[in-house]
């Protein structure tokens, strides 16, 4: 079957690998749809790997996929053949201290597809069929999007830090990135009740989407780079900050316009930052980190397919498996995409 492999940085092949095995008692063999481009897939893509993790063994990419059950092994209930799924990449012991304390996204001993961090890789999903356990699987209506389900991850990883934020009603929000990331963690706050949304960002392409996505308000940063100075006056205009885009600019310009007592939930992985330590303490500002997700990759996933929240406006192009490689290069042009993704050919 078909696999998009990545082999070292750059060497990206759409190859013939083994077919998934038949599934095992609790288990379901998937025929993969359509899979989003993250931006860890490209930093695999482009560097290898990020930080101390580098692929040292060839690898599929991909964990953000959605597909159709083709065949259901035994003591699965709920699933059938036929069945349009959202497949949830994280795969926690469910054994470990964190794991029995409600702390999954902590697992002690995560398997996530698509890692370099365990030898063996933990491979990718960018595979025409995968057998994995049924409890990854959400089922979705007969009528679900494939193409919009497969952005069911993405989802979870701003529900999870909108949900850490507590209640949002009423409040104004920044949003400080507008990725993928950052433009749906507009749609979960503004669902999630958010009076105001201003979003953030040195794009105005990502700002149209983030417009798309719910913002209120907009700003260009790299137009007017003073334009944040008035949500600081008065000790800070803004109840509660996300910031989705790792930059250390954008985790110090929160701290100066956030309120007393106010919340910066950092979203973005990005390097190691100099916090203002007099605005966190003269402010009583809280600041707190948000990682991956637990429950709520089926929360996103139904949410999506009932049309709740709609990801639609951040799907750039979907482009054929044997097509990754211009995939991979449309998604890393900032200018010209914000969602790519790949699709398998129907069983």
């Amino acid at each position: 079957m078909r696999a998009v492999v990545l082999h070292a940085p750059k060497d990206l092949r759409v190859e013939e690998i083994a077919a998934a095995p038949a599934p095992a008692a609790g288990e379901v063999r998937v025929a993969v749809s359509h899979g989003g481009i993250c931006g860890s897939d490209l930093h695999y893509y482009h560097h290898g790997g990020f930080g101390t993790v580098r692929v040292r063994e060839p690898m599929a990419l991909g964990h953000e996929v959605s597909g159709i059950v083709t065949e259901v092994g035994s003591g699965v209930t709920g699933l059938a053949e036929g069945d349009r799924v959202a497949v949830n990449p994280s795969r926690p012991c469910g054994a470990c201290e964190y794991c029995l304390r409600g702390l999954a996204n902590h697992c002690l001993d995560m398997r996530f597809n698509g890692s370099a961090m365990r030898v063996p890789h933990e491979q990718g999903l960018f595979r025409a069929q995968v057998t994995l356990p049924a409890a990854q699987m959400v089922k979705l209506s007969a009528e679900a999007d494939l193409a919009l389900a497969a952005m069911s991850e993405p989802l979870a990883v701003c529900l999870h830090a909108v949900r850490l934020a507590g209640s949002l009603t009423g409040k104004r929000v920044v949003v400080s990135g507008c990725g993928p990331i950052g433009c749906l963690t507009i749609a979960a706050a503004r669902h999630a009740g958010a009076e105001e949304i201003i979003a953030t960002d040195l794009s105005a392409t990502a700002l149209g989407a983030a417009r798309l996505m719910g913002a209120d308000r907009t700003i260009e940063l790299s137009q007017d780079p003073e334009a944040l100075a008035s949500l600081g006056a008065g000790k800070g205009q803004v109840d509660v900050a996300f910031e989705c885009s790792g930059a250390p600019p954008a985790v110090i310009a929160a701290c100066a316009f956030l309120r007393p007592r106010g919340l910066l939930v950092t979203v973005g992985l990005g390097p190691e930052t100099s916090l203002p330590m007099s605005a966190i303490v003269t402010r009583e500002l809280q600041i707190l980190g948000s990682f991956r997700f637990a429950p709520e990759f089926a929360t996103a996933a139904r949410m999506i397919d009932a049309g709740r929240i709609d990801p639609r406006p951040l799907l750039t192009r979907v482009l054929p498996a044997d097509a990754a490689v211009s995939a991979f290069e449309l998604a890393s042009d900032k200018t010209r995409a914000m969602k790519v993704q790949i699709s398998f050919p129907a069983p």
